[in-house]
């Protein structure tokens, strides 16, 4: 028994992804990481050498400057990562398709989540609905607002 839950904890942990995986076994990965090292020491050396300077200090080396920067890489390289976790996350379901019934149940009740957005958007548009705010502050027809108007006797408060 001991066995078996040891062998489920050790296909729990194959399954999630590792971030190194990601940030540094791909080629480009490698490829990149070993190129910010490179760029910011030639721009060390820059500081010396007047062809490297006039080189570093042009609008090629800025665009360049963000694409060697590391954190630019951590980001980059981490999107796999990210998407891989967020799979993992969210699952697959069962892989059946729903019936008749559990369609036609989904379907109303999405169509009366929209018609509950609808109504509550409408009262925001709406300046004699005090949901609105801004709307409802500033309109005559609000008892509150100092230059009311009565609509039965048409005079101002």
């Amino acid at each position: 028994m001991e066995a078996a839950l040891e062998s489920k904890e050790d296909e729990g942990l194959a399954e999630t992804p590792r971030l190194s995986a990601w940030l540094w076994k791909p080629w480009y990965a490698k490829l990149w990481w070993t190129a910010i090292p490179i760029w910011w020491a030639g721009v060390a050396i820059s500081t010396q050498v007047d062809f490297l300077e006039s080189f570093y200090r042009g609008g090629l080396a800025g665009y360049l400057n963000v694409l060697f920067f590391p954190m630019t890489a951590l980001m980059v390289l981490g999107v796999g990562y990210v998407r891989e976790r967020l799979d993992n996350f969210v699952g697959q379901g069962e892989g059946r398709p729903l019936s008749d019934e559990e369609a036609e149940a989904e379907r109303q009740r999405v169509w009366e989540e929209h018609e509950r957005m609808v109504k509550r958007s409408r009262a925001f548009a709406d300046p004699s609905d005090p949901r609105s705010g801004p709307f409802w502050i500033g309109n005559p027809l609000n008892p509150l607002n100092p230059g009311y108007i009565d609509p039965h006797t048409g005079k101002h408060r």
